[in-house]
């Protein structure tokens, strides 16, 4: 299984988290919160292409592009949520078969 690489040089940092701090900075998001965040937001976007794909069917007016997007970009996430949790997975598989 291939590594994760960044897409940059710079390391990746969590939003109120300093470069190369190892701890948790006081009063910042923590990781968990980061995560649980990410998942309200996929729910959300799913839930409004939910709604859009309902109005189309129903003959509402909505432009059908709209709700193409909606479902695309709802679709994307979701398959992005399933990716970072198989490597989670994956890294506690691997941390917890490790021999000390």
């Amino acid at each position: 299984m291939a590594p994760i690489q960044s897409l940059s040089t710079s390391p990746l940092t969590l939003p109120g988290k300093a470069a190369g701090h190892a701890g948790a900075v006081e009063g910042g998001p923590s990781f968990k919160d980061f995560l649980v965040n990410s998942i309200q937001e996929v729910n959300t976007m799913q839930a409004a292409a939910d709604k859009a794909v309902e109005k189309l069917s129903t003959g509402g007016d909505v432009n059908p592009a709209e709700v193409l997007t909606a479902v695309q970009k709802a679709d994307i996430a979701f398959q992005m949520m399933i990716q970072v949790r198989n490597k989670l997975v994956d890294a506690f598989t691997e941390v917890k078969n490790l021999q000390i």
